[in-house]
């Protein structure tokens, strides 16, 4: 037995539990996939500046929660904490942006780090499918990715999750609202931290989850009665493009993401069978990030979605995934006939066929557990006098009836068999 465990606040993806997660990372990349965004991975590691420019030096993930190391050579890195700076970073890197297709839209999917306190739905270790559509100023960019995450999620058959969305203004009217925000803040009884946010970045107290913080914030002024006119009519277009496609949305005007480069529109997918987690994914516009890590002026809109609390909501609802079976026909060598056997398994597997075998020089009985345990739809069962005769028993694992079947057509039969 290991004395070795997995790190506080992470996990193991074993099967079959494993098979939930990729079939959800599948479901939420189709509609993207389908919508011209095209796959980006990147290092899991990143410039610790990249984040604290783009993030935000006030909110947690940058001041409390990021994964710092210094290298050999005396660069300081992070453990990416998010997607979109990466990304971002990725598509500047490449000159995406130059080559007369905007916007960039890409797609990722990967591992994320955050020093948090470990819980249910939060971990240190996390799994996120993100898209990101570069380069341009468009509401049909915003509403597009909204109804993609929300085709995504119903195509796994989650139906208990609600959409809140928002406008955070932009750098016009944004300062305003700011500064009368700050002018309520400062009349609460807050503590001296929350105060030093509240000067830094005002915004992120109405973030804060503490009932007491939450108890005095009634009362506070809403940012969507300070959007300048560009902004307002920004913000109607995107939801009237979403109201168009049949996706519900509940306006939450104190909806206020964590990341400091949001802009304009803002949302949140959240569902209430989760608790205090409620949050399964959410993102918004970011017109003014690329400049902050140093590129050129690229209005760009993105979304992250969290495979595992869309895996914990699935479970909440009581959804189970139609996963089909790893394999489709499992093979059972008796006697002498391993070599054989082998090979009639490397010919289903070459023709596409999901294939496996026992292993161990098992017996029948013990052989036809490990079929059964498979899931396989059929075994393929051999001895000496089957091979002798030119045939291999092919077992129906549903029904029970087994049928010879000539060594030279197992692979043209099993193929039909499962059509």
């Amino acid at each position: 037995m290991s004395t070795f465990k997995a790190p506080k606040g992470t996990y193991d993806l074993l099967p079959p539990r494993s098979a939930r997660f990729l079939a959800v990372r599948e479901a939420i990349a189709a509609p993207l996939k389908n919508s011209g965004y095209g796959y980006v991975e990147t290092p899991g590691f990143e410039d610790v500046k990249l984040f604290s420019r783009g993030v935000g030096e006030s909110t947690d993930i940058v001041s409390k929660e990021m994964y710092t190391l210094t290298t050999k050579g005396g660069d300081e890195l992070a453990l990416r904490p998010e997607g979109t700076a990466s990304v971002l970073r990725a598509a500047l890197q490449g000159s995406l942006h130059k080559q007369g297709n905007l916007p960039v839209k890409l797609w990722y999917s990967g591992s994320y780090y955050r020093y948090e306190r470990a819980q249910a739905g939060r971990y240190r270790h996390f799994s996120q499918v993100g898209a990101e559509a570069i380069g341009a100023e468009d509401p049909a960019l915003d509403a597009e990715l909204i109804i993609l995450a929300d085709q995504a999620y119903r195509s796994l058959g989650l139906r208990d999750f609600r959409i809140l969305l928002n406008s955070l203004g932009d750098k016009e009217c944004r300062p305003v609202y700011r500064e009368a925000l700050q002018g309520f803040l400062r009349g609460l009884d807050l503590d001296e931290e929350t105060l030093r946010r509240a000067d830094i970045n005002p915004l992120r107290v109405l973030d804060d989850k503490r009932a007491e913080v939450q108890k005095q914030l009634t009362g506070a002024p809403l940012l969507r009665d300070y959007l300048c006119d560009a902004c307002k009519a920004y913000h109607e277009e995107v939801r009237a493009l979403v109201t168009a496609a049949g996706v519900a949305f509940e306006d939450d005007p104190k909806l206020v993401r964590g990341l400091d480069y949001y802009t304009r529109t803002t949302f949140e997918f959240v569902h209430d069978g989760l608790g205090s987690q409620s949050a399964v994914g959410g993102g918004g516009r970011y017109d003014g990030l690329s400049e902050m890590i140093g590129g050129p002026a690229l209005p760009s809109v993105g979304w992250a979605l969290g495979v595992d609390r869309t895996v914990l909501a699935l479970e909440a609802e009581g959804v189970e995934l139609e996963i089909p079976a790893a394999t489709s026909v499992f093979a059972v060598a008796l006697g002498e006939t391993k070599p054989a056997v082998f090979g009639l398994v490397t010919e289903l597997r070459r023709a596409g066929v999901a294939a496996d075998m026992s292993y161990g020089g098992k017996g029948l009985k013990g052989a036809m557990k490990d079929a059964n345990r498979s899931g396989a739809r059929f075994a393929v069962i051999a001895g000496d006098r089957d091979l002798a005769e030119g045939v291999v028993q092919l077992k129906d694992m549903e029904s029970g009836e087994q049928t010879a079947v000539p060594l030279g057509s197992l692979v043209d039969t099993v193929r039909a068999k499962l059509a």
